[in-house]
């Protein structure tokens, strides 16, 4: 139909009025009841509670936490190259883009338009009409809300993707402190193991010596020989090792490692027992649910869910759309723009689901069900993070303890070694307390080693654990 361009602004002021008084049927949102303690488990971990430090690990950058530079640089350069943190930075820009497409169908849709049409006339000849102007085809007014629904779950999804984004280095950030810690582990392993192969080679010279002189037995020869060969071993597999953490590492890095932040250290031996990161308060559970962004992530996936059954919702109601066009006609092209030939149509169109085969009722279920699914994953996300702090505290609250008898234990069985060795070289006790301390210094070394490592690798875990390494 063709309306007078006088009733051009109280129909436009109608259907804001309309657009204004559109009705949102999203459920309430509440968050859900944490599933876990209100406080972290008794025993061990309460003595662990004593950390001096007053800074959440949230709130602390891990260029404050980390205290090695040749660490701190890696991470920087981890965070500029890594690939899957990439791809997550990438996906926020695909879910925004999401975003605004919805954001998009709130609003008409405005194209030029232009026709001609020639045919012949009923009697005789040619009959010509032209058009031109604006149009708008099909534009839902959001009487019930359902555009806005999703809207809303688009936006969560948006947020939820920079969560994941954040979650994604915090990941990062640990796994690259972790890695490269295990390989300043195998530095040191490497130079014990290399300082006890210098041991036993001596050791199997001198019996070699004494058995040539037929002072020692054969049996004594071939207990020294295994003894070096069982060293060559070792030397090999930390070798290997080593290179693993390297190629690992490299992955993390993303690039090509600069050779001296990962070359081993003149001073390998003991560099585990630096302080390399910052203490860190243990706070509440609940604080978890706003500082993890694992957590955070979830709980946006939730509330996404619960914007889709507002969408489902409206469905059941009618779905009002508007076409429109507002220029100029004629019979003459010549006469197009001329006074008396400009008009504009309004074709509004209401739709009322009668028969759908249950397809909105389907539609409403699966959506309910979707949001009881992103509730338990929320639950989930909780319990693990609990369980992770839980975990990282016990282990700060005994590994202190383990590495201390540890040094004890190694002093203990260096100084046995020297004895033992001074007794048989004054045929005071047999090769075989020898080889017997030697054994023993050995493997009590490597595991002071393994110690020292477990216990810095647990504090990068509780800062991961409470939510840290992912600000700026």
């Amino acid at each position: 139909m063709t309306v007078k361009p006088f009733f051009a602004r109280p129909l436009l002021g109608a259907l804001a009025a309309s657009v204004l008084a559109g009705c949102s049927m999203i459920p309430a949102y509440e968050r859900p009841a944490a599933p876990v303690a209100g406080d972290w488990p008794t025993g061990p971990v309460s003595a662990s509670a004593t950390a001096t430090a007053t800074v959440a690990a949230a709130d602390l950058r891990w260029a404050d936490f980390v205290g090695d530079a040749r660490l701190r640089e890696l991470i920087s350069l981890a965070l500029q190259n890594n690939r899957d943190l990439r791809i997550a930075t990438l996906n926020i820009e695909q879910v925004r883009a999401q975003y605004q497409i919805r954001q998009a169908d709130q609003l008409p849709t405005l194209s030029a338009a232009a026709a001609g049409n020639r045919q012949p006339a009923s009697g005789g000849g040619i009959s010509s009409s032209y058009s031109v102007g604006l149009a708008m085809s099909s534009w839902e007014i959001d009487f019930f809300g359902r555009i806005a629904s999703l809207k809303e779950a688009a936006l969560a999804q948006y947020l939820a993707s920079e969560e994941a984004r954040h979650a994604a280095q915090t990941s990062l950030v640990a796994a690259v402190a972790s890695t490269w810690l295990s390989l300043q582990a195998n530095d040191e392993l490497l130079a014990i193991t290399q300082r006890t192969q210098l041991t036993r080679q001596d050791s199997l010279r001198l019996t070699r010596l004494r058995f040539d002189n037929g002072v020692s037995s054969a049996l004594d020869l071939r207990q020294a020989e295994s003894l070096a060969a069982a060293a060559q071993v070792a030397l090999a597999q930390q070798q290997r090792q080593r290179a693993l953490d390297l190629n690992a590492l490299t992955l993390l890095v993303g690039q090509a490692l600069p050779t001296a932040l990962v070359a081993p250290r003149a001073d390998a031996e003991g560099r585990m027992a630096q302080a390399l990161f910052s203490d860190l308060p243990a706070g509440l559970p609940s604080d978890l649910l706003t500082r993890r962004a694992d957590i955070r992530q979830a709980e946006q996936q939730l509330i996404a869910a619960n914007a889709n059954i507002g969408a489902a919702r409206a469905a059941f109601f009618p779905r009002i759309s508007l076409t429109a066009s507002v220029g100029t006609a004629s019979s003459d092209l010549s006469n197009l723009f001329l006074s008396g030939s400009w008009g504009f149509t309004l074709a509004p169109q209401a739709l009322l689901p009668i028969f759908d085969a249950g397809r909105n009722r389907a539609g409403l279920d699966s959506a309910q069900v979707t949001r009881s699914v992103a509730v338990a994953q929320y639950e989930k996300a909780i319990q693990t993070a609990f369980r992770e702090v839980a975990d990282a505290l016990a282990g700060r609250a005994t590994l202190g303890e383990q590495l201390q008898a540890q040094e004890a234990q190694a002093a203990a069985e260096a100084e046995r070694f020297h004895l033992a060795e001074l007794r048989y070289r004054n045929g005071i006790a047999s090769f075989l307390d020898v080889l017997d301390a030697q054994r023993s210094l050995f493997a009590t070394q490597q595991a002071l080693t393994q110690t020292r490592l477990a216990r810095q690798q647990n504090q990068v875990a509780l800062y991961k654990a409470l939510g840290g390494g992912w600000g700026e």
